[in-house]
């Protein structure tokens, strides 16, 4: 139904409601002889006079009257639809699906969602943990978490998280029974264990940076895992070297139950970030989500 005869028909309604020109030009903002002239070209159109016209009243005709029968129900529909929607902008709700790597879900997401929730009983979050850069368009995700240099040029993407690193870390007495490690390629001289991205099943290069002088290395070890803790758990175990977040680390490296190498070597990444299309309305929901989310450095 094209646009004008959808106007035209709610006015055939107001005015068949109201019984008044009058009352229904107020309703709709309309001007009588405009109301009167979308009248007249609704009767065109179907060939048939909808309403009779006294100096003193407006009264459906037949025809009217089985139109107004017909359509006054439907247009109900359509309005309680559409006050729906206000109370949705008015009251968020509805279901946020969002893909995370598992270390940002648990340092960053979910301290977040633990006192977002309780503020909005009506919104639902569903996290999936994925160690790849996945498509959220074919997905059917709303936004992803990843590190900022792995956002596409075509997301939006809001930081959430502050600047971080990848440290390599081992446990002394590892480190203490195999060769030195002064760069980077000497990492293949050694047990190394490996993240596998879920998505599409590759290793993950060990990424380095030292001044102009940039290096991936392709590490090899006998073991290999697609979730951060386990590679951690390894490491502690002695199974051999680990290239994991620093905050992750952190306590076990202050303990002395890890031990770090190549620190000059691990470059500092911009962050997590949130992402979304860029073509994407925000429903009020994810707005608020969005906002939450959003890092607010605490610096000078």
């Amino acid at each position: 139904m094209s646009g004008e005869n959808y106007n035209d028909l709610q006015a055939f309604l107001t005015v068949a409601r109201e019984g008044s020109f009058t009352r229904a030009a107020a309703q709709l903002g309309l001007s009588q002889s405009a109301l009167s002239h979308k009248i007249q070209s609704l009767e065109a159109r179907l060939g048939l006079r909808l309403l009779t016209r006294t100096t003193r009243s407006v009264s459906p005709t037949e025809a009217g009257e089985r139109l107004q029968q017909a359509l006054a129900p439907n247009f109900e529909n359509i309005d309680a639809a559409l006050s729906g929607l206000s109370e949705l902008r008015d009251k968020p709700s509805g279901t946020i699906r969002i893909t995370s790597s598992e270390h940002a879900a648990a340092t960053i997401l979910w301290p977040v969602l633990e006192s977002f929730l309780p503020q909005y009983p009506d919104i639902r979050v569903e996290v999936i943990s994925d160690s790849s850069l996945t498509d959220i368009v074919a997905e059917r995700f709303d936004a992803g978490i990843r590190l900022g240099e792995r956002v596409a040029q075509d997301m939006i993407a809001v930081p959430i998280g502050p600047p971080t690193r990848l440290v390599v870390v081992g446990k002394p007495t590892y480190l203490a029974s195999t060769s030195p490690i002064a760069t980077p390629r000497d990492l293949t001289q050694h047990n190394c264990i490996n993240l596998r991205f879920l998505t599409h099943g590759g290793l993950y290069a060990w990424e380095f940076e030292k001044g102009s002088n940039a290096l991936n290395v392709r590490v090899e070890g006998r073991l290999t895992f697609n979730s951060l803790e386990r590679i951690l758990a390894a490491s502690l175990a002695g199974f051999g070297l680990a290239y994991i977040p620093e905050d992750m680390v952190r306590p076990h490296i202050e303990a002395g139950r890890l031990q770090q190498v190549l620190d000059d070597w691990c470059p500092l990444f911009s962050g997590y970030h949130l992402y979304y299309p860029s073509r994407r309305q925000p429903s009020p929901a994810f707005a608020r989500l969005v906002d939450a989310l959003r890092y607010r450095s605490h610096g000078p």
